[in-house]
């Protein structure tokens, strides 16, 4: 199949966040469009912990005894438990109880609704709600999955949350690569997976979380993936507290908001979001944990200040260099 060096692009909203697919053969579009969302459709089937008919929801009384699950909710289990044991647990799937507690027990426009809605009502923080720290024991280890069969003990809820996005990232653009033969880049938010040949040019990312904050300008080349984790996107209010999604496993609350971002390149998608979110739970110690592993990352701290890592392009910023 002969490719072209222009791109086309198709954009929509999808999981509270924006869905952006880019081919490189400008007549692919629609095709490739409708491939992504097959994929996506089948990810949000398997795990949305929105949708009640969601097939984690609907299984989620068997769980306890252990209950065979399809080929999409396994392999989404087993990328996220893969995740867990890398991070040595900073990036925990047992997190769905912590979330429901804090308040996010549905879609983030809504949750950031009822928090509004709280605040004008009464000032004075109920005792059933008030947050306070705890001390956890991360519940990924004590979750069993051999071949298709789950089981995960009564008190602990699944959360697969961004290591699904993710794969849904990586899976898209596999799929479309296979499937049309161009080369394509798939964003879903802040993580961005890209497969097949890439432009000319390379694919030219833009990389800012939120408005305002610093910028720069890199170039992905073919096959590679790029995910951001924040602390500033997925907020909501609580008792007039300020709370945010990626939580320390370790008390069930949100992660010191040591970094308001962080961005990462890896040959997958998975892997760049299982690194970047766990950079965001371990705050400073990051930094050396990110040099000894010879990461390209790029965090930005609470006052906007950048510090790059393992060959991101300079952008007149600390370096840290892995030790020789």
């Amino acid at each position: 199949m002969r490719m072209h060096d222009e791109t086309a692009a198709a954009e929509w909203m999808l999981w509270s966040t924006t869905m952006r697919v880019v081919v490189t053969n400008t007549v692919l579009l629609d095709r490739a469009a409708a491939l992504v969302s097959e994929v996506l459709d089948d990810i949000g089937q398997a795990c949305d912990r929105f949708d009640a008919e969601s097939e984690i929801n609907t299984i989620a009384a068997l769980l306890p005894a252990g209950v065979e699950v399809s080929d999409t909710l396994a392999l989404l289990v087993r990328t996220t438990l893969n995740a867990a044991r890398l991070t040595g647990g900073d990036v925990d799937p047992t997190l769905g109880n912590a979330l429901v507690g804090l308040g996010y027990d549905r879609d983030i426009s809504e949750v950031r609704n009822v928090g509004e809605s709280r605040a004008a009502a009464s000032s004075v923080p109920s005792a059933a709600t008030v947050v306070t720290l705890t001390s956890r024991t991360p519940g990924y280890t004590r979750v069993t999955l051999e071949g298709n069969r789950l089981t995960v003990p009564a008190d602990l809820s699944l959360d697969l949350g961004a290591t699904a996005k993710a794969l849904a990232a990586d899976l898209a653009a596999a799929t479309v690569f296979e499937q049309l033969g161009c080369g394509v880049l798939v964003s879903l938010g802040g993580d961005i997976a890209t497969a097949g040949p890439a432009p000319a040019r390379g694919w030219q990312i833009t990389v800012c979380d939120q408005p305002g904050d610093p910028e720069c300008q890199v170039t992905l080349a073919a096959g590679q993936a790029l995910a951001t984790s924040s602390t500033q996107k997925r907020r909501w209010q609580q008792n007039g507290k300020a709370l945010h999604h990626i939580l320390d496993p370790a008390r069930g609350l949100p992660a010191m908001p040591v970094w308001r971002s962080v961005t990462v390149a890896a040959p997958s998608c998975v892997r760049a979001n299982t690194v970047s979110t766990a950079s965001i739970v371990r705050g400073y110690r990051a930094i050396a944990w990110l040099a000894q592993r010879g990461t390209t990352a790029r965090l930005v701290n609470h006052d906007g200040r950048v510090l790059t890592l393992g060959g991101w392009p300079d952008e007149n910023s600390v370096h840290v260099r892995q030790a020789s």
